[in-house]
């Protein structure tokens, strides 16, 4: 990837171009040499590295392409994008480059995270959101997401849907810490539970885990005890006060899941296949710290804000 070439001052859109820039450009580095690991034995050399390869990820959802194939048109295009990537691939060969590197896509969102001053926060956030992968009865029966993909209600929009839930712990500016996909049909604290206890060395003891009154009982609250979480959830019914309603606060998950649907279009992902699906989430989450990131580094007051860079 080579530095981008300068640009003639004057318009808004050109200021916005110049952020973007500057982003894919540290992030092109950071990657460069803390995420891709040094190639080793025979074979050649791939024309479009690894590290180009997650700074195109990251541009593609930052800038509103549902679609590789109109994202791939757009940089053949545009004569700037060869500037920074010398050789940019066909649709095909970066589908395929782009859905064998889900692992780098969430070992750059890990080093993103420890890189922010939220990685050190006590208190963490979490919460499951919908995400639908098919409208139509012909797509649940054909489709190659059956039997992985299953029923679930959205209760905040009184809906039925066909897909996956993401479940999302993130810090308290929204820097996503661990997630996974699952089905709908299986129960939140299970999922959590596993999600924990595969991600338990990055738990740390005193840590503060704040999450939905679904969340609640005694033997989920046992195991998060037991690694070292304390658990902040609100007060059901039936339950003599303890925390309140916590409302203020849970609006921060609410406001992270608005960015990732508003935004960075989570719900439009496009994905037909179990890994396209995991793939196309990854990007995302992975866009959304890229900008976080980026904004501590240039000290944003909001370090959410995606609006300099979706231009």
């Amino acid at each position: 990837m080579s530095l981008p070439g300068k640009r003639e001052e004057g318009s808004q859109d050109q200021c916005v171009t110049k952020e973007l820039d500057a982003l894919l450009t540290e992030l092109y580095v950071l990657a460069d040499d803390h995420v891709v690991t040094a190639r080793t034995g025979r074979g050649r050399e791939p024309l479009l590295a690894d590290s180009e390869l997650i700074t195109l990820a990251v541009a593609q959802v930052l800038l509103g392409f549902d679609s590789e194939r109109r994202w791939l048109r757009h940089l053949h295009a545009d004569p700037s994008w060869r500037t920074m990537f010398p050789y940019l691939p066909e649709q095909s060969g970066y589908h395929k480059r782009l859905k064998n590197a889900h692992p780098l896509l969430c070992k750059a969102i890990t080093v993103l995270a420890a890189c922010c001053p939220s990685w050190f926060d006590d208190l963490w956030i979490t919460d499951a959101t919908p995400l639908p992968c098919g409208a139509s009865r012909e797509t649940v029966t054909r489709s190659e997401l059956a039997g992985h993909a299953g029923y679930g209600y959205c209760s905040s929009h009184s809906r039925w849907y066909w897909g996956f839930k993401l479940c999302l712990v993130c810090s308290g500016d929204g820097m996503p810490i661990m997630w996974c996909l699952a089905n709908p049909k299986l129960g939140e604290r299970e999922v959590l539970a596993a999600l924990l206890e595969h991600n338990h060395h990055l738990i740390r003891g005193g840590q503060v885990l704040l999450a939905d009154k679904g969340f609640s009982g005694r033997k989920f609250t046992q195991l998060t005890e037991d690694m070292g979480l304390r658990l902040l959830r609100p007060d059901r019914k039936d339950e003599t006060y303890r925390n309140g309603n916590l409302g203020g606060v849970r609006q921060w998950i609410e406001s992270v899941n608005q960015t990732l649907k508003g935004q960075l279009d989570l719900e439009d992902h496009g994905g037909r296949t179990p890994a396209g699906v995991f793939t196309r989430v990854a990007q995302r989450l992975l866009a959304l710290a890229t900008g976080i990131w980026h904004n501590w580094n240039t000290d944003a007051t909001h370090k959410r804000s995606l609006i300099a860079h979706d231009h």
